[in-house]
């Protein structure tokens, strides 16, 4: 027990560094060896020929998106649980949110692991798919266009996104499942393969993956993704499974042909600080809204679930 407010809230917040030290302790390994795989593979098969990953533009900003990144989504991820449980099921207290959330709850908690991950895999796919969508809309460009401001494409690249990105994206798509009872263990789970994958589909790798394309995304997959609106950044929206693409008639990937241009047109600072600040400076026929007439709004091809985004 703290003896007063003010050494409780030193405790806190030492707490809180150390933990945050932790989470980006973590990092670092998982840097390096993707780091080194892609290296090789890259040298092997290349999408685009050119100078290597650790050459790149905008290398330092990257970086700091991959240890940035993983601090917001889990904080981000925490307090909205908290929230959710306080509100829907009344759990107000730190050591009833670990009990009420440790195995998972409900019908979904009873099946086993591995098919609560797929599950959760099948479903959070199907809600990014929509929620990726939105945010190629006017509204959520510019939050998304820090990802696609990337023009030296590659594994490196995969965790550039702004926190409003993040927010709306996996961290609350985990949240919901969270919610509906999957455990917390199949994040776990999953959890080396959402960023093996992430960082495999923006390697330049020329692999199409053959017959299993609509399968698993592959690199020509979602680099086409990262080209202008009217070669493909307007489509291939999936994130795991590009079958969703080719439900809702948003697949493209052409026949013996990759993609070799990647960016936007926005003048998108290249600085980290800069980007977190650049969606919130748009001005009223500025350069942002240029660039939105050129990604025009889909058309709707199938049913449009009832979103926000």
């Amino acid at each position: 027990m703290c003896e007063n407010r003010f050494g409780c809230i030193v405790d806190e917040i030492v707490a809180l560094i150390h933990s945050m030290g932790l989470t980006m302790l973590k990092v670092l390994p998982v840097l390096l060896v993707l780091g080194i795989v892609f290296a090789v593979l890259t040298y092997l098969s290349p999408c685009n020929p050119g100078k290597p990953w650790w050459r790149k533009r905008d290398l330092v900003t990257d970086l700091t998106y991959w240890f940035f990144i993983p601090l917001v989504a889990r904080y981000f991820r925490l307090g909205l649980l908290t929230l959710g449980a306080a509100w829907l099921f009344g759990v107000t207290t730190s050591e009833g949110l670990v009990a009420f959330f440790d195995d998972g709850f409900g019908p979904l908690a009873q099946f086993p692991l591995w098919v609560q991950a797929g599950i959760f895999l099948v479903a959070q796919d199907f809600m990014m798919y929509w929620i990726h969508r939105g945010f190629h809309r006017s509204a959520m460009w510019p939050y998304h266009a820090i990802h696609h401001s990337s023009e030296d494409l590659d594994w490196i690249s995969a965790s550039r996104f702004h926190p409003v990105n993040i927010f709306l994206g996996s961290v609350l798509t985990d949240v919901v499942l969270l919610l509906a009872g999957v455990s917390p263990k199949a994040l776990v789970l999953l959890g080396p393969f959402s960023i093996a994958h992430s960082a495999f589909v923006h390697a330049n790798l020329n692999w199409t993956l053959g017959p299993f394309k609509y399968v698993l995304a592959g690199p020509v997959f979602h680099r086409w993704h990262h080209t202008a609106a009217e070669s493909g950044g307007e489509k291939n929206f999936a994130s795991t499974f590009p079958v969703l693409d080719l439900i809702f008639g948003t697949f493209y990937m052409p026949k013996d042909k990759v993609p070799d241009s990647y960016g936007v047109s926005d003048p998108i600072p290249q600085s980290f600080g800069e980007q977190m600040l650049y969606p919130f400076r748009r001005q009223p026929g500025g350069s942002e809204v240029r660039n939105v007439v050129a990604r025009p709004e889909l058309p709707t091809s199938g049913p449009v679930p009832q979103q926000n985004q």
